[in-house]
């Protein structure tokens, strides 16, 4: 597919554009150069003296109820009080301040040891001979760089020439502390540290909770996947055995909270078991008493076979009903414990029975001891305002009505059916009148005896099993993988740090660079110029650090000569001819280098064998005569007012064909003297007499000279210097233009500076010199 001329041409616009703006900023490679050794010098630094830091990475695996499996069942028989966990639950346990604050204690991490350095603190968890421990941690004030050496060879700790023995709980100001020997220190082989020898050691005192909210903010726990129950936990220190350290105790406590939580819900339950079995142990040794004695004093050994069978349907009946009054006594039980509870957080005691034949009664006890078990530990995590507390609280309360409808709808049913049972009983009681009395108080013994050793038989059966998972309470979740540290730093990462430090020193130049350009209100290159006005450029001059303004003459080969060489060619181009002989001379503000123009563009002119005469009609400030070395006691402002004839103006110079025609003493009305007409009169007589006729005026912004006398002029060169003059006076400019304030105007761009280090000429490190022979190294090399 062929693209269009419009894609081509835009494409090589935007090549240009691009090649343009490189070349902008290429010329100041030597101050890139010198930022990029800065940054990296500074990126240098940096890394030398920045600790690295290292990631220490753990697995933990969590008994998710989501994800239960059909091999638990075994080991479910044996937790009876182990409830299913949710993992995102359990990472917010991981996170809670209280199991970190644990962690700082256990670690005394709350007093950080460091080595003190010239210009960064290392620290001494590995590296010092002792650490601190506060006997009651919880009231440590903060203090910050405490001082002190150590005396291995006294077993003494020196803080401010006093005195602290080691492994000693001692007095000091900052508590009552402990230096003890550290177990991860290994001192250099035959290596003594004493007083003198002692590097500079320093603690700090931190609050436990300011500790442990700092080293969580460090602490990153995240769920493996979706899909898994595994945990991810992983901390950032710059000591690895620090950070192992921490994750390690971290899982410690959380398992140890974990265990705790549980053998108090077994607990709890075993001792109300334990409370049943007294009362029901009390009661069975009183009706065996009752028995024996009632034997011996009856001397009773058997019952009749027809009381015998009356009796068993009696005892029968009995037995149903003590059974329902056991089940009576725990619908008591289990509602007094509900309506009694008033405090969440408690443990709901396991229903024992027959009630445990309701499945309904059954799976709502459940729910109510998972739901005051999370209770109980997610209380440690958050605060009491918690939305996730707040709705457990509102779980509670709203399962107790629906346990205690349920007992009382159980309580009519046994109710009714021990009343069936009671009058029934009646009945074959009153079969039984017929047996002795003595045989009938047998029998109510025998039967009271049978009913509290089914009791006592189900209650010990019951806290055997309580004891049974008691002793094998197991944590809810596995440590998959212990802590361990990478052997690569993660930061700083040097290659991205030099990196950085380079692009950062380059887009620091650029924007520099872009800021100076920015800002600088002067014209700065020729597109400048061409941005703001349609005047048609002539040509460019570039800046030249001689002092002397004559730059053009005969045998000189100079750059700048050759610049003033093709702004002579290029007049033609404006229409200067025979006829056409008059170039006017101006710029915007003074300064800007139109005297140094016409000076040399007159020069340039001559060389060709013209006569060119040169009129000094800045009469505010003349620099002609100044440069020429001729006086200007005599001049135009003399004959302006008719004191002097045309014919005595002219004065010779000493470059062959050129002539000046100086200003004479400035007058005070410069303006009115050059409008009076003459002016235009002796330029009529000169158009006679020379080639060329080049008029030096004063600037346009001040005065109004060079509008008076543009008309006069075939051309006029209108000079603006780079870096010099102001862009809002091209702007200006192009306003005047408009109006044709000046006639056949151009621009001559003088004062042209390379960029940076770059050297004004064609581009190609070859320019002309004075000598052909006479070339620099680079010019050799650059052909």
């Amino acid at each position: 597919m062929n693209r269009t001329d419009t894609e081509v041409e835009y494409e090589e616009v935007q090549d240009t554009d691009l090649g343009d703006t490189f070349y902008k900023y290429l010329p100041y490679w030597p101050f890139y150069l010198i930022l990029v050794i800065v940054g990296l010098s500074g990126a240098w630094l940096y890394l030398r003296y920045k600790q690295p830091v290292y990631q220490t990475t753990a697995t933990l695996l969590i008994k998710d109820d989501k994800n239960a499996t059909p091999a638990s069942e075994l080991q479910d028989a044996f937790d009876m009080f182990g409830a299913k966990k949710n993992v995102e639950n359990e990472i917010e346990v991981l996170q809670s301040k209280t199991l970190m604050q644990e962690v700082v204690t256990d670690l005394h991490l709350y007093a950080p040891v460091y080595i003190a350095g010239r210009v960064i603190h290392q620290s001494g968890y590995l590296r010092s001979p002792v650490f601190i421990e506060a006997k009651q941690p919880d009231s440590l004030i903060g203090v910050k760089e405490v001082h002190f050496k150590v005396n291995s060879k006294k077993n003494i700790v020196l803080i401010h020439d006093t005195a602290y023995q080691i492994n000693q709980w001692q007095s000091s100001p900052y508590g009552i502390l402990m230096f003890k020997s550290n177990p991860n220190y290994h001192a250099p082989n035959d290596y003594l540290v004493t007083e003198d020898s002692s590097p500079d050691y320093f603690f700090s005192i931190i609050p436990v909770k300011k500790a442990a909210n700092q080293i969580s903010s460090r602490l990153n726990i995240s769920p493996s996947s979706k899909e898994s129950t595994v945990i991810d936990l992983s901390i950032e220190s710059t000591v690895p055995k620090e950070g192992e350290d921490i994750l390690n105790e971290l899982l410690r406590v959380y398992k140890q909270a974990s265990i705790l939580d549980k053998n108090q819900l077994a607990g709890n339950t075993l001792k109300f078991v334990n409370e049943r079995l007294a009362i029901v142990s009390n009661d069975l040794d009183s009706v065996e008493n009752q028995l024996q004695n009632f034997k011996a004093k009856n001397r009773i050994t058997d019952i009749s076979a027809q009381g015998q069978i009356y009796l068993q349907t009696v005892a029968g009946n009995d037995e149903k009903i003590s059974d329902i009054n056991v089940q009576l006594a725990m619908l008591n039980q289990v509602e007094q414990y509900v309506k009694d509870k008033g405090d969440l957080g408690g443990i709901v005691p396991a229903s024992i029975g027959e009630a445990d034949t309701d499945p309904v009664l059954t799976n709502l006890l459940q729910k109510l001891s998972d739901l005051e078990l999370q209770y109980t530990q997610m209380k440690k995590v958050v605060p009491e305002n918690n939305p996730s507390l707040a709705a457990l609280t509102d779980g509670i309360n709203k399962l107790k009505p629906q346990i205690l409808e349920n007992i009382q709808s159980q309580r009519k049913n046994l109710l009714a059916a021990r009343n069936d049972l009671i009058s029934t009983s009646d009945k074959y009681s009153s079969m039984l009148t017929s047996i002795p009395e003595k045989e009938r108080e047998l029998l109510n013994i025998t039967r009271q005896q049978a009913i509290k050793n089914n009791i006592y038989t189900f209650l010990l059966q019951k806290r055997e099993e309580t004891a049974l998972s008691f002793a094998s309470t197991v944590a809810d979740s596995r440590v998959l993988d212990n802590a361990e540290t990478s052997d690569i730093p993660v930061s700083p990462k040097r290659k991205l740090i030099y990196l950085a430090a380079f692009l950062g020193a380059m887009i620091l130049g650029i924007i520099v660079i872009y800021l100076r350009d920015l800002l600088n209100r002067n014209v700065q290159n020729r597109e400048d110029v061409e941005k703001y006005t349609h005047i048609p450029f002539l040509g460019e001059v570039g800046y030249e650090k001689s002092k002397t303004p004559l730059l053009v003459g005969a045998g000189k080969r100079t750059f700048i000569a050759e610049q003033f060489r093709q702004i002579r060619t290029a007049l033609g181009y404006l229409g200067v001819d025979a006829q056409h002989k008059k170039i006017l001379v101006t710029s915007s503000i003074s300064g800007e280098g139109k005297s140094f123009m016409s000076i040399n563009l007159g020069i340039s002119l001559a060389l060709t064998g013209k006569r060119v005469v040169i009129l000094e009609l800045d009469l505010r400030k003349p620099k002609l005569s100044e440069q020429f070395n001729i006086s200007r006691r005599t001049g135009l402002s003399n004959y302006l007012i008719g004191k002097v004839a045309e014919g005595e103006l002219a004065q010779k110079t000493t470059f062959e064909n050129v002539f000046l025609i100086p200003s004479g003493p400035i007058p005070p009305n410069p303006s009115e003297l050059i409008s009076n007409g003459k002016l235009k009169d002796l330029l009529l007589i000169l158009e006679e007499q020379y080639d060329f006729i080049l008029m030096d005026t004063a600037p346009v912004n001040p005065v109004t000279d060079a509008y008076i006398i543009s008309p006069m002029a075939d051309v006029t060169l209108f000079i603006v210097r780079h870096d010099y003059t102001p862009r809002v006076l091209v702007q200006n400019l192009e306003r005047q233009h408009r109006i044709d304030a000046l006639k056949n105007p151009a621009i001559i761009y003088n004062g042209v500076k390379g960029r940076g280090i770059e050297r004004y000429g064609y581009g190609y490190g070859y320019g002309y010199t004075e000598d052909a022979n006479d070339k620099k190294w680079w010019q050799i090399f650059s052909k």
